[in-house]
This record gives structure tokens, sequence and C-alpha cells, in this order.
């Protein structure tokens, strides 16, 4: 069951436009999961068309303005429709296949190899550009990341699976939003480990153990 939401205020953002890129793409995973999230976006551009289209607020009549739109969509030139590209609806690891929500499918090809961190942890960088720097990490059963909190902010959807990090307990389709404010350690004890797709925009700090050793290094680590 997802627990754990966008903001209301992100929401609007999002059904308006008006997120950021990597907000954008977090948010459009989470509602091609969510039901709830999903019926919330409807309602919330619902409401934004109707204010947009609203003759009352508007200094020339909507016949006019359809009209004057659609004159200007025919008056186009055409253009040949491309060959439509065959996209990944999965990702592997290990002879494992995990569905992806479809906002993650086209970001499979720049999707690069996985590998193990440290213990039951892997890892596979995702390339989104100037987006943040983005991961698909998968924790097997016993699997954790080391404590940390964030210089930035983290971003996290629950792919497959599910995993606590001592603040909740979090299931496939959730979504969370971690700032400095949190420090977490994240594990899974699903027989089935857990996958996450994680956004950061600065690198993580370590707070605990041996891990601590790599802070002064984690801007290395962060391209």
């Amino acid at each position: 069951m997802i627990n754990f939401h966008p903001s209301f205020t992100d929401l609007r953002s999002f059904s308006a436009g008006n997120c950021e890129p990597a907000m954008a793409l977090m948010i459009s995973a989470h509602v091609d999961m969510c039901p709830q999230c999903q019926q919330e976006c409807i309602e919330f551009q619902a409401e934004l068309a109707s204010e947009l289209f609203n003759p009352q607020k508007s200094a020339e009549p909507l016949d006019s303005q359809f009209y004057a739109m659609m004159s200007k969509i025919t008056a186009l030139p055409e253009t040949k429709l491309a060959t439509p590209e065959i996209i990944n609806t999965s990702i592997e690891l290990d002879g494992k296949f995990f569905e992806l929500p479809r906002a993650l499918r086209r970001h499979v090809k720049n999707t690069g190899n996985w590998s193990r961190l440290v213990g039951k942890l892997w890892q596979a960088p995702v390339d989104l550009g100037d987006i943040g720097k983005a991961n698909f990490m998968y924790m097997e059963k016993g699997g954790r990341v080391p404590e940390h909190t964030h210089k930035g902010t983290e971003m996290t959807l629950v792919v497959d699976g599910q995993y606590g990090d001592g603040i909740a307990e979090y299931d496939c389709g959730d979504f969370t939003l971690m700032n400095n404010k949190y420090k977490h350690l994240p594990h899974s004890q699903a027989d089935d480990g857990c996958l996450v797709f994680t956004i950061v925009d600065q690198p993580l700090h370590f707070t605990a153990g041996i891990a601590r050793l790599l802070n002064p290094f984690s801007h290395l680590f962060f391209k």
C-alpha cells in the first residue's frame, strides 16, 4: 500500500507544468504507480483548464480563442512521423527483471552497468544530463546504505519491494524527499529485496561507522 506521496503543493505544480525537471520526473513516475495521485492530478488539471477557458475571465470570447488556436495548428507544415522507438519496460539484475513505471522506461537506455557497492547493495547510474545525479539502487535482503544525511535533497521512489530507514517503512510506489533535516539508514529485510530510483543534487554525508571516512572524498563520486 502506498503511504508516502508528493506534497499537495508539488502535485499542483506538477499538474500545471511548473516543476523542476528532477521533481517532475519523480512525480511522474510516482503518479504512474499511484491511483490516488493520478486522480488528484486529474482534478488539478480540470481546475486549471476551467480557469484558463472560463469566458468570464477572458476579454476575448472562447470561440475566437479556439478558432485562432486551431488556425495556427493547421497552418503548421506537415511532418513525417518517426518510426516508434522500442523502449524497454523493465530493468534486469542477475536474471531478475523489475517492471518500471512508464516515466522511467525511456531512461533504461541511459542506465549504466550494475556494480556492487558494499555488502548486499548494488547501484546502476542513470544519465539524466543536468537534471541531477540519478541511480537505480538495489538492496538484497539484509542490504543497507550506511547511515547518512544530505547536503542537498534526495528524492527516492520505491520501484519494487520494501525497505525501512529508521524513520518509516516504505512500500512499492512510495515517494520520499529528504534533506539535511533527516538522518537515516535505509535497509531492506524483504525476501526479494528492494529496488529504488533516486535523484540527489549534492553528495551524501555519512554520519556513522567507517563510512564517515569517505566524506572528504564524496565530491569525487558526485559527477
